[in-house]
């Protein structure tokens, strides 16, 4: 059974930094397609930022790009996310996930192509 853990989520100010981590256990982490994403209070899931299974073919939301930075470590079955200059519109519970198509596939719903997820982290900065 595949499951994911996030950790290092927190409450911090705009400006701050904060590095997100999720592991990964029971399935071959190399071979998913892995994001990150985010659901803000009131408002939908959004993508935030995601790689193939080699990591690489990255995207990012283009809030987070050149603030955020994602990476795999397929050796300790790890996804992770730096986000730098946070925002109070960062704010939002963020959850991993994982693909088994090994890539990232945007669709209507944002997610849908994704099979399994985290229990999802808060983060929140507040200005």
């Amino acid at each position: 059974q595949v499951q994911l853990a996030e950790s290092g989520g927190g409450s911090v100010q705009a400006g701050a930094s904060l590095r997100l981590a999720c592991s990964v256990t029971g399935g071959t982490f190399d071979s998913f397609g892995m994001a990150w994403f985010r659901r803000p209070p009131g408002k939908e899931r959004e993508f935030v930022a995601g790689l193939d299974k080699n990591g690489g073919d990255i995207y990012y939301h283009d809030s987070v790009r050149g603030r955020f930075i994602v990476s795999r470590d397929n050796a300790k079955n790890t996804l992770s996310l730096q986000m730098d200059n946070l925002k109070p519109e960062d704010t939002a519970v963020y959850y991993c996930a994982a693909s088994t198509l090994g890539r990232v596939i945007f669709t209507t719903t944002p997610g849908a192509s994704f099979d399994f997820w985290g229990q999802g982290v808060q983060v929140a900065v507040s200005s």
